[in-house]
This record gives C-alpha cells, sequence and structure tokens, in this order.
C-alpha cells in the first residue's frame, strides 16, 4: 500500500511539473506496490490451504 501511495504521489508531482520520469518512476512504484500485494495474498491462500490440509488429517 505504500509503495502505491507514494507512486501515486511521484506520478501526479511529475504531471505537474511536466517531468516526464518523475511521473513514470511513480507508475513504476505503483506496479511494484501491486505486485507486492498479490505475492502477499498468493502467500496468504497458501498458508490458508496448508492450514486446511493439516487440519483434515
Amino acid at each position: 500500500m505504500k509503495d502505491q501511495v507514494r507512486g501515486k504521489a511521484e506520478e501526479i508531482k511529475g504531471k505537474l511539473t511536466g517531468d516526464r520520469g518523475e511521473e513514470m518512476k511513480g507508475k513504476a512504484r505503483q506496479k511494484v506496490g501491486n505486485v507486492k500485494r498479490t505475492v502477499r495474498d498468493v502467500k496468504e491462500d497458501v498458508r490458508e490451504e496448508v492450514n486446511r490440509q493439516q487440519a483434515s488429517r
């Protein structure tokens, strides 16, 4: 979440100042935040499935 918020701020700053590099940096940081969130979600899903499997034994 932190990367997404920071990235959006960088993107807006880049748009306001006309700094295309800053804007692209912000968009990239937002993508990193999305990937991190997806990885966390997958890890949690795997953890839950492992717990379910162990409970059913």
